[in-house]
């Protein structure tokens, strides 16, 4: 009688002649229990040895097709297009989760067998995203996702694996986009586009740790003065990146996707380090740096922890202005006075006719870019013609081109 564990081969050559020694045991006796104890003991050695490999998926769906009589006309709705069906079955084509879920629903095969993994299962959460709708295709030319075949058939595999690299999904607020909160979050916004980009903006931030852990209550409006007097020097939006992350803060420039309508966000992930997010769709510097310092304004005085996202789409600025939301106008103030001080503008130093010569005048005493005073006067006077030689067109965006890792 065998009663140790099986270790080599010949240990389980007399263990199965002893099995087949004791198959006529009585139930209850102690040829039985020998027998129960064998058939374990040669159970583990075999695990260990021998495993059985689990069926391969492309041969579980040819039986189960066998079984129910199906062609491959028939595999269609599951898999997508006959050319689909063809190349899956002759293993050209990779299986995508997409297919798995539809076989898996329709046709029964476990999702083990599909994943070719024991025990897998298909990953939950995030079970209401439509994944197709993300523009994987412009994603993969930007190289954001692997540029895979058929990124949109593959759209979820794809999204997934960016939203892991954002830091998962405790990281994007999923319900904050879907309550559209922001007053200036644009009708005509691509809920996915928008999604993808913020996605995208947390996964450049967890790619580049900071050293320093930002201080809530750090930011005052003296600190958006000093902020803003960076602009003074030809490299000041890098100098302001720089300043930023040294307070525990990033700033990631991401261009934005088609149908954003997007200029910045500010986004507070989840161990309360604030994320500024600027596209430069209008590459100026009176733009940059009023975009900056208003995602600042919202990073001191809005994100929570229940509120860790807000989308700005500034060319909004106008719109219904008498109803506008009372954080946006707080931010719009807090930036103004940030970029030229409240007493400093009502004082009116550029009075009557507006001159290149005043504006460059209260530059130098602002110590700030006369870009800065330009785009003041053109927003109020609701002229954009004016000094439009002066608001730094085309002269941010090759700074982060260079520069942003």
């Amino acid at each position: 009688m065998i009663s140790r564990l099986i270790k080599n081969d010949e240990d389980y050559k007399k263990a199965l002649s002893r099995i087949e020694e004791l198959m006529d045991a009585q139930p209850d006796s102690p040829e039985m229990d020998e027998l129960e104890l064998m058939t374990a003991l040669v159970e583990m050695y075999e695990d260990r040895h021998y495993p059985i490999s689990p069926p391969d998926p492309l041969e579980a769906i040819k039986f189960r097709m066998d079984q129910l009589g199906l062609t491959q006309q028939d595999m269609v709705p599951y898999i997508g297009t006959k050319s689909k069906v063809s190349e899956v079955l002759n293993g050209k084509r990779p299986l995508s989760l997409t297919m798995m879920r539809s076989l898996n629903k329709y046709l029964s095969i476990s999702a083990e067998v599909l994943l070719n993994e024991p025990g897998s299962r298909f990953p939950d959460g995030m079970q209401n995203l439509e994944w197709d709708k993300f523009p994987v295709v412009e994603m993969a030319k930007r190289c954001w996702v692997p540029n895979v075949k058929d990124p949109k058939e593959n759209a979820e595999e794809l999204m997934r694996k960016l939203i892991i690299q954002a830091g998962g999904v405790e990281t994007v607020p999923f319900a904050l986009f879907r309550q559209g909160k922001s007053a200036r979050y644009n009708s005509k916004m691509d809920t996915y586009a928008l999604m993808a980009w913020c996605i995208r903006v947390l996964a450049l931030a967890r790619e580049n740790p900071l050293k320093n852990k930002y201080k809530k209550g750090s930011l005052k409006p003296s600190t958006l003065q000093e902020i803003a007097r960076l602009s003074y020097f030809e490299n000041g939006p890098l100098l302001a990146k720089e300043y930023l992350e040294k307070q525990g803060i990033y700033l990631i420039v991401v261009p934005h996707l088609p149908k954003t309508y997007l200029d910045g966000a500010a986004i507070l992930m989840p161990d309360g380090t604030p994320v500024i997010g600027l596209t430069l769709r209008h590459d100026r510097i009176d733009n940059f740096w009023f975009c900056l310092l208003h995602e600042l304004a919202h990073v001191a005085k809005h994100l929570t922890e229940s509120d860790r996202i807000i989308i700005d789409d500034l060319d909004l600025r106008r719109h219904d202005a008498e109803s506008e939301d009372k954080n946006e106008k707080e931010a719009d103030e807090m930036t103004r006075d940030g970029l030229i001080p409240k007493k400093v503008w009502e004082r009116n130093p550029i009075k009557g006719k507006v001159t290149v010569a005043k504006v460059y005048a209260l530059a130098e005493q602002l110590k700030i870019h006369p870009a800065i005073i330009a785009g003041r006067v053109r927003y109020e006077q609701n002229n954009y013609k004016l000094l439009s030689k002066f608001v730094g067109r085309k002269q941010v965006r090759g700074l982060f081109e260079v520069g942003q890792p």
